[in-house]
C-alpha cells in the first residue's frame, strides 16, 4: 500500500482550516499543510510544537486534517507553558486540541509507529534527531520542516537523516511562510534478483527549483 491523493478531503481540510484560523492572519501554511495532510489521507499526524503564533495556526489546520481523514493527532511540547499555550489556541479556533505529550521530542517520537505525515520546526535543536529516530509508515510519509530558512544545519538533506528503510521520492523547498521544506519518502523494500543484480537510486536536485528527484538506475 502507499499513500494516495484525495483531492475531495483536501478541498475539506483547506476550507475548514481558512474559516478557523482567520483570527490568526498567518502566511497560509497552516491552510496549505492542512490540504496536504487531508489529502494524502494522513493516519497518525506527528508535530512538533514550539511558542508562537505561526505554530498555533499550523496546529489547527493540521487538527482539522486529522478530523477529516479519521487519523491520530499528536502534538510533542517541550513543557507546560507550551501545553497551555498549544491547549488554548486550539480552544480559541474552536478545535479539539490533539493528543499532547510533554518533554524530549525525540524520546516521545521513538514511541510511535506508522508516522505518514510529521511536521518538525528547522529551529527545534533536536530536529535531525526527531526525523532519524521517526517510524515512518511503509505507507509513505510526508516529511515537513517549517522555517526552513531559519535551520541551523548547514547544507541539509533529507536523505542525509533518514534510515536505510527511508528513501526521499521528492522534494521540495516552497516560499510559504519561512520557507518549508518538504519531502515525499517512500518505504525502501529493495530485494535483490541475482539475475538482474541489485538496482541502485540515483538522487538528482534540480539547482533551480531545489527539488530533488530519486529515480531507479
Amino acid at each position: 500500500m502507499k499513500l494516495v491523493w484525495t483531492p475531495e478531503t483536501a478541498s475539506k481540510a483547506y476550507i475548514d482550516t481558512v474559516k478557523s484560523c482567520e483570527l490568526f492572519q498567518e502566511s497560509g501554511e497552516a491552510e496549505l499543510l492542512s490540504a496536504m495532510a487531508g489529502g494524502w489521507n494522513a493516519k497518525m499526524i506527528v508535530e512538533v510544537y514550539m511558542h508562537e503564533g505561526a505554530t498555533a495556526a499550523t496546529s489547527v489546520g493540521l487538527a482539522i486534517a486529522a478530523a477529516h481523514t479519521g487519523g491520530r493527532h499528536m502534538c510533542m511540547v517541550s513543557d507546560e507553558r507550551s501545553r497551555l499555550d498549544y491547549v488554548k489556541a486550539m480552544h480559541t479556533a474552536g478545535v479539539s486540541p490533539a493528543e499532547v505529550v510533554v518533554g524530549g521530542a525525540e524520546a516521545a517520537v521513538v514511541g510511535l509507529t506508522d508516522i505518514d505525515f510529521l511536521v518538525v520546526d528547522g529551529r527545534h535543536k533536536d530536529f535531525s534527531r526527531v526525523v532519524r529516530f521517526a517510524k515512518l509508515s511503509h505507507r509513505g510519509t510526508v516529511l515537513v520542516c517549517r522555517n526552513a530558512t531559519l535551520r541551523t544545519t548547514a547544507g541539509f538533506r533529507w536523505g542525509g537523516v533518514l534510515g536505510s528503510t527511508s528513501r526521499v521520492v521528492r522534494s521540495v523547498v516552497m516560499p510559504v511562510g519561512k520557507g518549508l521544506d518538504i519531502a515525499y519518502v517512500a518505504y525502501n523494500c529493495v530485494t535483490t534478483d541475482s539475475r538482474k543484480g541489485t538496482s541502485r537510486w540515483i538522487r538528482h536536485i534540480d539547482q533551480q527549483s531545489g527539488e530533488e528527484h530519486v529515480i531507479r538506475g
